[in-house]
């Protein structure tokens, strides 16, 4: 076998920034309209393919038991909004959703039954997705009154949009067409306008659009443009139908214009200019804009202006040290703010006219809650999901004035399982500086603490970017052959709070990276697995921090799945053009204006720092389509893993047809996922 490893060539290529000159033996695989890349790639792939063969059959056994544990013809609760209820229903054997509506019938306020009369198929993904190799739905949004939907698609998994309009009376999908759109659209009240984004050549959402509804789009007008690089752009209707919203944000700094619905063809009104260092949003709630920010608030607080003429801030909730207000969503009497606590998350409600506040009480140690669709905007009712690590996904309505809860829907889990016989734990990690991290953990009851047990150590932190507790069908294939899962909670994500962010970002990058090696030491010395016994796991940012600490401690871990990594993080920030680039340099620092910057970056960085030592297994993946984290960098990481630690097991696994999220199919998703956990399972000597 080792005489089919792959071998990339060297093509020395010299880069130099602040005195410093790196030679670079592959950065000749970034040029993917070379036959000799795309030739690499495939050698790698059927490389990674002979590798695993053994696996072959525990990876059809795990596919198998995803598939078996999912209820593959299901829907999801029903959502009204006006006189239709909504709902997204999967059918066996399809790979994507087929999205529908019923009429509301009179007097009806619950959600009707499975199978209830009237239904409208308004988008079948399958439909849509025939003879194409990967699709991805960005748009999906229909009109006020009910009578068209707006929707853009993707076939090869560059995020690159086509948005069209369909008539739901009809069901034609009218001439109307745009290209290169990115995420996002707003229609106006009456459903005469089309607000929607297009996207820059580095793929960044610059430009906001509006189009009238049967014209060709060469009439459409540009009503802002974004020029900082920096920032992204958003449009978005309010709950309340009142506003069209149009936020420019950078990671550190925002700014909100308001269109009133009704006059679609105003000018944008801006709420607050933008001030360096300050986030801002805006949700509207009657004669006011709400203003979730973080001025002089390290963990946001809220305040109100007028939504006629916005202007100074009043202040509603002052900040309150140590919780987290995350977002906040308005209905006619009543007002949800989304929180942090203790690292765990929660909901706030505030009655129309009151200062008094509850938070929602849930029953376990462990959980994720959070607000999900409530698209009207007079209710006094809402919808939240609620899970944790062995709860499967819950859908519950809250009566906001009796608190009571309704549970609507729960994850099904077929053959039979039984939540009770799992367990899930809260434990803490020392970081080098003292830092208490948390851990979350879930095994199966009787599930051995000696060190004997292997252990999946999950993590991500970055972006302020949560990984919560979540229930998962896929890991049940782990558990139940006794793998121990794990999320570490570390600095760069937003689990703690600001500080815990702003604690793992720029100059402090490392804590990211010494907080989850000091996870993988806590799991061990409380018991949990060995080092002999332990794989290592994240995606994109995390897949940096897989490459990190592979570098750091590679004695620390038996296995490494690094799945989109961002292991060349300094020749990507080097280069502007890329996409993505300008806007990351708030979240990593400019590399290009800093030599401290530099400097750091290149210390940590999983390609700079490959060094002679015996790594851990690495199964690194990606999409050859990626535009958020290029194959590139994956590709170059294991070659010159491969060139400079020969005696190390690596493996490259490039999807050819998908982008940044992998497969987009569901049952290609799960063929996967089994993937994963079949090499996990032979790593830790379960296969």
């Amino acid at each position: 076998m080792t005489s089919n490893v792959p071998s990339a060539a060297r093509v020395p290529s010299e880069r130099t920034f602040h005195g410093d000159t790196v030679t670079d033996d592959y950065s000749w695989l970034a040029d993917k309209d070379n036959p000799d890349t795309i030739a690499y790639l495939e050698a790698e792939n059927a490389f990674a393919e002979q590798a695993t063969a053994h696996l072959a059959g525990l990876r059809e056994t795990v596919f198998g038991e995803i598939k078996a544990r999912t209820q593959e013809t299901d829907l999801t609760v029903p959502v009204r909004k006006g006189e239709w209820w909504y709902y997204t229903r999967t059918e066996e054997g399809k790979q994507y959703g087929i999205h529908c509506r019923v009429p509301v019938r009179p007097g009806e306020t619950d959600p009707p039954a499975e199978g209830a009369a009237g239904e409208q198929v308004l988008l079948d993904g399958n439909v849509l997705a025939e003879g194409k190799e990967f699709f991805q739905l960005g748009a999906f949004d229909v009109s006020p009154d009910g009578h068209w939907l707006a929707y853009s698609t993707d076939f090869t998994g560059d995020e690159r949009f086509t948005l069209r309009v369909k008539d739901l009376r009809s069901g034609e999908v009218l001439a109307d067409e745009v290209t290169d759109t990115g995420y996002g659209s707003a229609w106006s009240l009456d459903a005469s306008v089309l607000f929607y984004i297009t996207v820059d050549e580095a793929w960044r959402p610059y430009r906001v659009w509006r189009h009238i509804i049967g014209r060709p789009a060469s009439d459409d007008i540009k009503i802002f443009e974004e020029p900082d690089e920096r920032f992204f752009v958003g449009v978005g209707l309010t709950r309340s139908e009142k506003f069209i919203l149009i936020d420019a944000h950078s990671k550190t700094t925002s700014e909100v214009r308001a269109i009133p619905a009704d006059t679609p063809t105003a000018g944008p009104v801006l709420v607050a200019p933008r001030r360096q260092g300050v986030e801002y949003n805006v949700e509207h709630h009657g004669h006011r804009f709400l203003i979730l920010h973080n001025h002089e608030a390290e963990d946001f607080a809220l305040a109100y202006t007028s939504a006629d003429a916005p202007g100074e801030w009043v202040e509603l909730i002052p900040e309150e040290p140590g919780v987290r207000l995350e977002s906040v969503d308005s209905f006619q009497r009543h007002v949800v703010i989304s929180l942090r606590k203790d690292g765990l998350t929660g909901l706030r409600v505030i009655a129309d006219g009151s200062t008094e506040a509850y938070d929602m009480e849930f029953p376990e140690p462990l959980y994720s809650v959070g607000l999900t669709s409530t698209p009207e905007y007079d209710t006094s009712s809402v919808r939240i999901s609620y899970t944790s690590m062995t709860t499967p996904e819950s859908v519950y309505d809250v009566d906001l004035i009796t608190r009571a809860m309704t549970l609507r829907k729960r994850q099904p889990v077929l053959g039979g399982y039984d939540p009770e016989g799992y367990e899930q734990f809260r434990e803490w990690a020392v970081a080098d500086d003292g830092t208490k991290v948390p851990i979350s953990i879930v095994a199966r009851k009787g599930t051995p603490r000696d060190g004997t047990a292997p252990l999946v150590l999950y993590g991500y932190g970055s972006y302020e970017y949560s990984i919560d507790p979540y229930f998962s069908i896929a890991r049940l294939s782990l558990l139940d052959r006794g793998v121990v899962f794990a999320i570490a909670h570390i600095r760069g994500g937003g689990e703690m709070g600001r500080r815990w962010y702003d604690n793992g970002k720029m100059l402090a990058k490392k804590n990211t990276f010494t907080d989850f090696v000091a996870c993988a030491q806590a799991v061990v010395k409380h018991g949990w697995t060995s080092a002999d016994r332990l794989v290592a796991r994240g995606g994109s940012a995390g897949g940096l921090l897989m490459g990190a600490v592979a570098n750091l401690a590679p004695e620390a871990f038996a296995g490494i799945v690094a799945q989109v990594p961002f292991v060349d993080p300094l020749t990507s920030i080097l280069d502007p053009s890329l996409p993505l680039t300008v806007t990351e340099w708030e979240e990593w620092g400019n590399p290009l204006e800093s030599a401290d910057v530099y400097a750091y970056m290149k210390a940590y960085s999983p390609y700079e720092n490959v060094r002679a030592v015996r790594y851990p297994r690495i199964l690194a993946m990606s999409g050859l389509n990626d535009t958020r984290v290029l194959y590139t960098e994956p590709t170059k990481w294991v070659a010159r893993l491969r060139a400079v630690a020969p005696e190390g097991s690596y493996l490259l696994k490039t999807e050819m047809g998908a982008g940044h999220g992998g497969p987009s199919g569901r049952y290609d998703a799960w063929k996967e996922e089994a993937f994963v956990a079949a090499w996990i399972l032979d790593v830790v000597g379960l296969a």
